[in-house]
């Protein structure tokens, strides 16, 4: 997009010069409530937002000519899991996050932010960690039925969302649709990657008691990688290469023109 990455909020003092590329936010592991990391939930990371505005390191003019990108991964949900949540509590907890995903796009919109693009939540059932039991072969179809519930909410409060607003504030990025088009991909769309195969991550743990990037207590790695990085689309248990996240972003490149 010709974009440069904005400085993470940790750093805004130390790069004063780069604060004319935006600010990140995020902070890895978080959600909308609290998760399994003690770092700042989105409700902080937005008061962040909204310090720097009270105190003009962002004026009005900065903020209306702004996009801002709000991406929720599915923290809370392995959080609800952690937690031993119940299947049956499962609907009502998605619900409550996407309740607090709207007040939360709703509370940027209030700061002056005249676009705000929004993640729909990419196919958790389809990542490494779910995917392994079936040695990397399939999707596990109840955990993307979840996903579908929390995007079909989304897809809701967004429009709702614009209704009020009477405009096209808020625009989906759909991750799923995304994904989705790369791991299905056959190799026959002209541009597109296409990876051997997508559900097998590049980096993973010798066994099941370990993962990419774990140790022995003498430091011995348990791990193995890839030869070719750029050949797998997962890098780890959840995330993806950069060369899978470079598919993904050209599968969403007809939303992004709307931004």
């Amino acid at each position: 997009m010709g974009v440069k990455s904005p400085i993470p909020y940790r750093w805004r003092k130390l790069g004063v010069k780069y604060l004319k590329y935006g600010m990140n936010f995020a902070h890895g592991g978080t959600g909308v409530f609290n998760t399994f990391v003690a770092d700042p939930n989105m409700t902080t990371q937005i008061d962040f937002f909204q310090e720097l505005i009270k105190t003009n390191v962002f004026n009005a003019s900065n903020i209306e000519s702004s996009v801002a990108l709000v991406t929720l991964a599915g923290n809370d949900y392995s959080a609800y899991n952690f937690r031993n949540g119940s299947a049956q509590g499962y609907p009502s907890f998605i619900t409550s996050v996407v309740n607090q995903l709207k007040v939360n796009l709703k509370r940027i919109h209030g700061l002056g932010v005249k676009k705000i693009a929004v993640t729909a939540l990419e196919p958790l059932g389809c990542l490494p960690s779910s995917t392994a039991t079936s040695s990397f072969q399939r999707c596990n179809g109840t955990e993307n039925s979840l996903v579908n519930f929390h995007n079909l909410l989304l897809q809701q409060a967004v429009a709702k969302l614009n209704k009020e607003t009477k405009a096209s504030t808020f625009v989906i990025l759909d991750l799923y649709d995304s994904f989705m088009t790369v791991l299905k991909n056959k190799g026959d769309h002209l541009g597109s990657t296409k990876f051997e195969n997508p559900l097998k991550p590049c980096c993973g743990g010798i066994s099941s008691g370990y993962s990419c990037g774990s140790e022995d207590k003498n430091g011995i790695k348990k791990y193995t990688i890839c030869d070719d990085p750029k050949s797998a689309f997962f890098w780890d248990s959840a995330h993806p290469t950069q060369e899978g996240w470079r598919a993904v972003y050209l599968a969403l490149q007809a939303t992004l023109e709307q931004l």
